[in-house]
């Protein structure tokens, strides 16, 4: 096996187990560590060996799971697929704060609804609280990863 395959396939498995899709996984990984910035579906289904349909169903999660992004190709016919330019790490993991502020919203909203004092409110009081502090220290690691990336890659 050559060493992108390799590359690819022990990424994609690391990507699996913490709960991507395989073949989502498999895709993620090969644009992450392919040489090209842009690819066609045609593309990856070439280089990773697979069936045209199984690629669309990975690009479909990987494109509303934010971690690659979808353009135009210039020509008009078809679709791109890239990781997002630059900081693709900073960026993924800044773009999840809207979806942890819509569960701390909702788990407030729940926490109205249940009964002062009861063992379901306070479970839910407490995952309310994780939620927001999960996400104030996202908040703060995306701010210390934009120093620490602008500082190491000069």
């Amino acid at each position: 096996m050559e060493p992108l395959a390799q590359a690819v396939e022990r990424l994609g498995q690391v990507l699996e187990d913490s709960g991507v899709p395989r073949m989502p996984a498999r895709v993620f990984a090969y644009i992450l560590a392919e040489d090209r910035d842009r690819y066609t579906a045609a593309e990856l289904a070439e280089g990773l060996q697979v069936s045209p349909a199984a690629i669309s169903g990975a690009v479909r999660y990987l494109t509303q799971t934010r971690l690659v992004v979808r353009e135009r190709r210039p020509s008009g016919r078809g679709d791109l697929y890239r990781v997002v330019d630059g900081d693709i790490w900073g960026t993924i993991m800044t773009a999840r704060l809207p979806l942890l502020d819509h569960y701390i919203t909702s788990l407030e909203e729940a926490v109205t609804l249940l009964e002062p004092g009861s063992p379901g409110r306070a479970r839910v009081e407490e995952t309310r609280d994780y939620f927001t502090f999960a996400r104030e220290g996202l908040s703060d690691l995306a701010d210390r990863w934009a120093k620490y990336h602008a500082e190491t890659r000069r």
